[in-house]
């Protein structure tokens, strides 16, 4: 999700300071909301499979367990990644990227005189920064119109 361009003061002439742009996940649920849904569901599925072993189906009660047991792995990898983001910002230090995939951060500086967005089409849209031998990939929140959009933006940024 493409949170949009936040231009951060101006100077002179006029023109921005510093421009930010924030790509990140679109997720329904925070960590603390995806814990708390889990411990409701593992309660109802604790409860029926209780019930089921009272009146002799006692063999419902291990698959409800090894069913929420594989339900708290998938939630666990969904609430690790809900965080994640990018945030590209352009200023007078330079263009900055910062990345945050499951809570590991990576910080990515380059000099904007140098910088060329390069927009590699396939079968997935990709949005490189490339500066003297290095590449950083941006925008694999964002859908292809979105990546499309945002490496409009920064070229317009970068060329200003």
């Amino acid at each position: 999700m493409l949170e949009g361009k936040k231009t951060v003061g101006r100077g002179e002439f006029g023109r921005p300071v510093a421009q930010e742009w924030l790509l990140k996940r679109n997720c329904a649920l925070s960590p603390r909301q995806v814990g708390f849904f889990y411990l409701t569901l593992v309660c109802v599925s604790l409860l029926i499979g209780t019930g089921f072993a009272l009146f002799g189906a006692w063999l419902v009660l291990p698959f409800s367990g090894v069913e929420m047991i594989a339900l708290g792995v998938a939630l666990l990898i969904y609430a690790r990644h809900s965080l994640d983001h990018e945030r590209v910002v352009l200023n007078e230090e330079g263009l900055t990227v910062l990345t945050v995939d499951a809570g590991r951060t990576t910080v990515t500086r380059l000099n904007p005189s140098w910088v060329q967005v390069v927009v590699e089409s396939g079968f997935r849209t990709v949005v490189f920064l490339r500066e003297q031998g290095r590449r950083v990939a941006v925008g694999r929140h964002l859908d292809d119109a979105g990546r499309r959009r945002f490496a409009q933006e920064l070229k317009r940024a970068l060329a200003a």
